[in-house]
């Protein structure tokens, strides 16, 4: 039975469940992949991973911070993706809008607001149906500029065919007109037309 082994320890959400997805997605005969991480958020997140596409996952404790996570697949039940789109797919115009007014994701502490936002537009571009268009503004509009954490993540999304629009208002309020790295600039106008034309909005 094979083997494949991914190392995610001190992975942040959602990594460990994006390197198990592809993992099981690589293989080619039933088997066994095990990832190693360090909380047990990150178990319980693979458990669940596992059990919505019926497999069995087992879990040890190898060490303090150390767990291991063990999923059994069959050839056919790996290859199976949730959605069934191939990926780097697009939804068509008029699909869904993801609309961002903040830098920190939730409520509570703005710290964990940041790393939770990060982790949103890092699984934005593991989606096998990417977004039609990302909005930035107030707040949002500190993330697609220079020096941003997620500026890779929104690379890649627009490299994939992701509309991305920061509000020329708010980047020109934080004084950030000319540390824009990525997508393009836009006004109100056009901030509530993709909000009333799309099938879906995401406020995260």
């Amino acid at each position: 039975m094979a083997v494949l082994t991914v190392h995610a320890l001190g992975e942040p959400c959602p990594a460990p469940v994006v390197k198990a997805t592809r993992a099981l997605q690589q293989m080619t005969e039933p088997g066994v992949v095990e990832v190693h991480v360090d909380n047990e958020a990150a178990v319980q997140n693979l458990g669940r991973m596992a059990a919505g596409r019926g497999l069995t996952v087992t879990n040890e404790t190898l060490a303090e911070g150390h767990f291991v996570v063990r999923i059994e697949a069959g050839a056919a039940q790996a290859a199976e993706k949730p959605s069934g789109a191939p990926p780097a797919e697009r939804n068509a115009a008029g699909g869904t809008v993801v609309a961002i007014t903040s830098e920190a994701m939730g409520t509570g502490d703005d710290a964990l607001g940041k790393t939770l936002m990060k982790g949103f537009l890092y699984a934005l571009t593991q989606l096998p149906v990417l977004p039609e268009t990302l909005l930035f503004y107030n707040g949002g509009a500190k993330i697609p500029i220079e020096g941003s954490a997620s500026l890779e993540d929104l690379k890649a999304l627009a490299a994939g065919g992701v509309e991305i629009l920061t509000c020329g208002t708010c980047l020109n309020h934080y004084g950030l007109t000319e540390r824009l790295a990525v997508g393009g600039v836009t006004n109100m106008y056009v901030i509530v037309e993709k909000l009333s034309n799309a099938a879906h909005i995401l406020r995260p």
